[in-house]
């Protein structure tokens, strides 16, 4: 299943979506000295690459880990993760498609790791 799932994902996206997040709980939203810029260039270089689902999904993850924001960067690129996955979930029964939007979220916050997400794709097939 290789696809751009990032294209339609800028990163100045990204930024307004921490951005929101933080508004929202009346956190500091700034980026960081060391993760942003690593984050973004690893992002940017990524968007426009056909990706197996779950590169992308690690993508995701990678940058959550670079910090890249001062607050909610797990929130965000959970968030980007859960809803470029959501396409796939339109046929799936209900409870079906929440646990797998939750293994993906896992996975990128690191709360879950390969095997739960490997076992969660297979689902999709």
């Amino acid at each position: 299943m290789n696809k751009r799932w990032l294209e339609g994902w800028p990163w100045d996206t990204v930024v307004t979506i921490n951005a929101a997040l933080c508004k929202e709980k009346s956190a500091l939203h700034q980026p960081t000295s060391e993760g942003y810029e690593p984050a973004k260039i690893l992002w940017e270089k990524a968007r426009s690459k056909e990706l197996f689902l779950k590169e992308a999904l690690e993508i995701c993850r990678r940058c959550h880990k670079l910090s890249p924001f001062c607050f909610y960067n797990g929130n965000t690129f959970a968030a980007i993760g859960r809803t470029i996955v959501q396409s796939l979930l339109r046929k799936m029964p209900a409870a079906k498609a929440h646990a797998f939007r939750s293994v993906v979220g896992h996975y990128i916050a690191g709360t879950a790791g390969d095997d739960e997400l490997d076992m969660a794709l297979m689902g999709l097939d």
